[in-house]
Parts: C-alpha cells; structure tokens; sequence
C-alpha cells in the first residue's frame, strides 16, 4: 500500500508539483476576521496588481482601533516624510518616559 498526496489549488483545484505553488496570504477582508492562507498556482494571480504608492495607518482611541488605506499623495498632503521619519517607533517606550519617572 502507498499513500500519494497531491497538491490542488485553492482557487481552481488544479493540480501541481508542491514546488509550483506558492502561498496568498489574505490579512484583511470583510468576509474574514483572521488571515487566511491559500494555495495557489502564480498564473491564477497573475491579474491581481498591486495598488502601489499607498499608505496603511491605524488609528487608536481608547482601545479602538481602525486599520485604513490612502493614497500616498493625499497622506502628504497631512503628513510630511520630514516629520514623519522623525517620529517615534510603535515599539517601546516613549521618549522621555521611565518607570520611576512617571510624570
């Protein structure tokens, strides 16, 4: 007895060496609340084109948060790269900011 394993794609269960496929990861969609992972053949996202010169931001208040995407034009307009180079990283704690200084 053998066991035989194939690989079929997600989007069109055509079959395929496992060196064939690569992985679409899915992190956002209305339909789901958690990334999803698809196997798929290049060919068949071929179409899909990236939307390029975008910018993701998140806004946060009290707890909430809000993922969204602009155009990278229209965040200049807001937001320069001068300032925004400068400002402080998502990781750690605040300039300025220590534990037996709490003011």
């Amino acid at each position: 007895m053998a066991i035989v394993s194939r690989m079929v794609s997600d989007l069109t269960g055509q079959e395929g060496n496992e060196t064939d496929f690569v992985t679409l990861t899915v992190r956002e969609h209305p339909s789901i609340t958690e990334p999803k992972a698809l196997d798929v053949l290049p060919d068949e996202i071929s179409d899909l084109k990236d939307a390029g010169n975008v910018v993701v931001a998140e806004v946060t208040n009290n707890g909430d948060k809000r993922q969204f995407v602009v155009m990278l034009a229209d965040f200049r307009k807001l937001v320069s790269d001068d300032v925004l180079v400068k400002a402080r990283g998502i990781r750690g704690r605040r300039p300025g900011w220590s534990p037996t200084n709490k003011s």
